[in-house]
């Protein structure tokens, strides 16, 4: 009995000699990932740094202990949870580059309510999940205010959430300078402008219940929401409503859908994810509010989100990749003098060969009839 193949099927995977069937929207891009680490590679060489240190020291850190794992699991918990936020908003045809600003609004609520007398002695996991709680408040009503802007009168949702992005991270530093705000009293010229520890008991707790482990809750708390937006964006009214509203807002309306409605709801909860990732941040790992704390996250976590296409499983894989990746990165750099800089090349390049496999693929899509 002979079964033939269909050629859409035969396009889509190859058949490897042992007999698994791999899908070409799974070699192609793990191959690009790949070839990327080989160009990292070469460029460690032509920088003349001794290649098998550079990678002893990567391991290292990003493998290399206990502490090292549970670092980039808890990098990788931040990148996750802006990934969801902008794969949410997306389903929308909504871009959010501003998360940002949302981590950093996240950061000072989170900070404020957990400095707040009396938080500290609440029972039952109260002392950390209020001021969780908090930060994705003020996450979602940063971004909701370009979701308005957006609705009401067509503000572009790219310019509004970056500019807001630049604001809250200046209301971050103002914060920590003024007395009057967050920053600790000062006690001598050397006090250093941040606020102070927050309690222990509004810490999040660590998976490991072990500090020479840290691994935290943020892990966890990121798989069990990326099911829930996964659940929510696949299989629930308000998914297909946001899909309706990003294919074609005019059909949407007429279908009933409030499209204002939906923009706005979207950019709520993007935002509260990037609060949530800011106070992942500040109660699960730097535990006081600091000038300039969100280094970055927020960017590297739009890119995670962009990568992954709108799958979940794909902001997860991501985020751990660029987790264990910026790890490493620091680790060579001070083990065998390469700039980790060269993290950022890398992921450059990955940005770029994932995505170009990406459009490769599409346009070997057939068309649908």
């Amino acid at each position: 009995m002979t079964i033939s193949v269909p050629p859409s099927a035969r396009q889509r995977t190859r058949l490897w000699p042992s007999g698994l069937v791999v899908p070409l929207g799974v070699t192609i891009p793990v191959a690009s990932v790949l070839a990327s680490f080989a160009v990292g590679l070469l460029l460690v060489v032509l920088m003349g740094a001794p290649l098998g240190q550079a990678l002893s020291s990567f391991l290292d850190g990003a493998f290399g202990s206990s502490y090292a794992i549970s670092v980039s699991l808890n990098r990788a918990a931040v990148y996750s949870l802006v990934g969801l936020g902008f794969i949410f908003a997306n389903r929308a045809n909504l871009t959010n580059v501003g998360a940002e600003g949302q981590i950093a609004v996240g950061g000072i609520a989170a900070t404020a309510v957990a400095l707040v007398p009396g938080i500290a002695d609440l029972p039952l996991g109260l002392s950390f999940v209020v001021p969780t709680l908090a930060a994705m408040l003020a996450g979602a009503i940063w971004g909701g205010i370009a979701g308005v802007l957006k609705a009401r009168i067509g503000t572009s949702e790219v310019i509004s959430t970056l500019l807001l992005s630049f604001i809250a991270v200046w209301l971050v530093y103002w914060c920590v300078q003024s007395e009057h705000l967050l920053r600790q009293p000062m006690t001598s010229a050397a006090t250093l402008p941040e606020s102070l520890p927050i309690p222990e008991t509004t810490q999040l707790p660590l998976v490991t219940g072990d500090y020479g482990a840290p691994a935290n809750l943020g892990l966890p708390l990121a798989f069990f929401l990326a099911i829930a937006v996964a659940v929510v964006l696949g299989y629930s009214r308000f998914g297909f409503q946001l899909k309706a509203v990003g294919f074609n807002p005019l059909a949407a309306r007429r279908a009933g859908f409030s499209t204002r409605q939906t923009i706005v709801v979207a950019f709520l909860v993007a935002g509260a994810f990037g609060g949530l990732a800011g106070a992942v941040m500040l109660l699960g790992d730097q535990y006081s509010l600091k000038a300039g704390f969100s280094s970055g996250y927020g960017y590297d976590g739009l890119v995670v989100g962009l990568l992954a296409r709108g799958s979940t499983v794909g902001v997860i894989a991501t985020a751990l990749l660029f987790g264990f990746l910026r790890s490493g990165g620091i680790s060579m750099e001070m083990g065998a003098g390469v700039p980790a800089a060269l993290v950022l090349v890398i992921q450059g390049l990955i940005v770029v060969s994932v995505s170009g496999a990406a459009f490769w693929l599409d346009r070997r899509q057939p068309a649908k009839e």
